[in-house]
């Protein structure tokens, strides 16, 4: 009965007028992103939370659009993966090793479909298992304290450093960063400033949207600028849209098995929707009995990643809601906004603004339905967006910004420091070194010094007093394990590399 009467109070604020336009728009804005090689929906988020603040928009309204435009680029990713072979975002990559060859026999419209058809599957199931499994780890995360949190943590960081990334060391280097930044700013315990150089403007620390936006958005204008100088072109022509109804029944089982993989990768904190998409189809391609097509324009290498990382976009808002942890680099960006807005994510969350969390599940059960109407019949116009020249598209990208920010905080010394970071993230990309681990570190590293601090004042100094519990013990391994095991598996965990002829 609870549940039911949670779902009428989300659906009481979701079917709103205003709350409804802005899931709609944020469907549309984040197909549009998802579908433009390289922007991703943490760039997508990230650009476009200025303008969150810029309309004046409450926290549950800037939170359903800006998780409107997270589920929709997620979709989107898919269409220039198809069309172009070009990932329009990292999780859509494994897309590209079976949507190309059979967009490039002519069945480029039944590609698209069928993988927006999968990710519905997976992200409406995904949706269903928040709205089931968030309530129940709130009530988990009321057994934490001091300790258990730092280990939580500690295990977001690991996680993003082992699992989440190619690279430990360049992933240790980033997250080391991010603490850094995190520290910037007047101790709250002692009174002292810490690497503010004398400038009062630090003073309060480094605004973590401003942190975003420029790690994120101004970095890919100047990724831009040195790579995609050129309008862009679709690679393979798209001819008649129709609903490929055999192939859908045929890949029924293989999108449930991809969703519930993809869901629960997404549930790891800092794994993403990258490696529910990678495992969707390396465990699809397993248990297939025929794998001579897989990489040949299989339609079950099309919906298992698909599936897999619409679910685990899904389950990454688990325990960002619950714990106050994003699983993902855009729910690092999404619990920057819930944070700039005053909103604490955690148990607490579920009681003090219930209206906030079930108005968002309800938003994104019909966002859903929503995407799959803009994703399945409208496909071929949101495939003419890979036609928009970065001439256009980049001044828009950088106006977004610097008014979206300027906005927020009236200071032209964060615009200053938004370039800075912009340039921090540029020379980050060409050193390949993750940007979302030091997002996570200006993020979280306050509260992990915190914790840290309030554990020591507990146990009186005894560092023992942080391996005290089965729950800190149980994330101190899982950490571990999260950083080490990926140096040993790496070689099994290989991701299959597209044909030469599909390049």
């Amino acid at each position: 009965m609870d549940l039911l009467s949670n779902l009428a109070l989300g659906f009481s604020v979701a079917l709103t007028p205003t709350t409804l336009a802005l899931a709609v728009a944020g469907c549309i804005l984040g197909t549009m992103i998802g579908a433009l090689p390289g922007l991703g929906p943490s760039n997508g988020v990230a650009i476009l939370i200025p303008l969150s603040f810029s309309f004046g928009l409450d926290a549950t309204q800037a939170l359903v659009l800006m998780t409107a435009v997270y589920y929709g680029a997620m979709y989107g990713g898919r269409i220039s993966s198809i069309l172009l072979n070009i990932p329009g975002d990292e999780p859509a990559m494994m897309t590209t090793l079976d949507g190309y060859p059979m967009a490039k026999q002519g069945r480029a419209g039944d590609a698209l479909v069928l993988s927006g058809v999968a990710s519905f599957v997976g992200a409406l199931l995904a949706t269903i298992g928040l709205m089931l499994l968030a309530p129940i780890l709130a009530r988990v995360a009321f057994l934490f304290g001091p300790a258990e949190y730092f280990a939580l943590y500690l295990l977001a960081f690991c996680t993003l450093g082992g699992i989440g990334s190619k690279n430990q060391a360049k992933a240790a280097i980033a997250v080391c960063l991010g603490l850094g930044i995190a520290m910037i700013g007047v101790d709250s315990s002692t009174g002292l400033t810490r690497f503010t150089g004398g400038s009062l403007h630090l003073f309060d620390g480094v605004d973590f949207l401003v942190a975003i936006v420029g790690l994120f958005a101004v970095a890919e204008v100047f990724v831009f600028i040195e790579s995609h100088g050129k309008d862009s072109a679709i690679g393979v022509k798209l001819e008649k849209i129709t609903i490929p109804i055999r192939d859908i029944i045929a890949t029924r089982w293989t999108m449930l098995r991809s969703t519930i993989i993809g869901f629960v990768a997404g549930l790891l904190p800092g794994a993403g929707a990258s490696l529910g998409s990678f495992l969707a189809y390396m465990s699809e391609k397993t248990v297939a009995s025929d794998k001579s097509n897989f990489g040949k324009g299989d339609p079950r290498g099309v919906a298992a990643p698909e599936a897999g990382n619409n679910a685990a976009a899904g389950g990454a808002l688990v325990p960002m809601l619950t714990l106050g942890v994003p699983g993902s680099g855009t729910t690092a960006v999404l619990l920057a906004l819930l944070m700039t807005l005053n909103i604490t994510p955690g148990p607490l969350l579920f009681t003090e603004r219930p209206e906030v969390v079930w108005g968002l599940i309800a938003s994104l059960l019909i966002a859903n339905f929503v995407l799959l109407i803009l994703n399945v019949p409208l496909v071929k116009i949101f495939s003419r967006i890979l036609q928009v020249p970065a001439a256009v598209l980049l001044p828009a990208v950088t106006m977004i910004s610097f008014v979206g920010i300027f906005s927020l905080s009236g200071s032209h010394f964060d615009l200053l420091l938004m370039i800075g970071f912009g340039l921090l993230g540029y020379v980050l990309r060409k050193l390949s070194i993750p940007a979302v681990p030091v997002i996570l570190g200006i993020l979280l590293g306050g509260h992990m010094e915190v914790s840290l601090r309030r554990a020591m004042v507990l146990s009186d100094g005894d560092w023992v007093y942080l391996f005290s519990s089965p729950i800190s013990i149980g994330l101190w391994i899982a950490a571990f394990l999260g950083f080490i095991a990926p140096l040993f598996l790496r070689s099994y965990l290989k991701a299959p590399k597209p044909r030469e002829e599909s390049s």
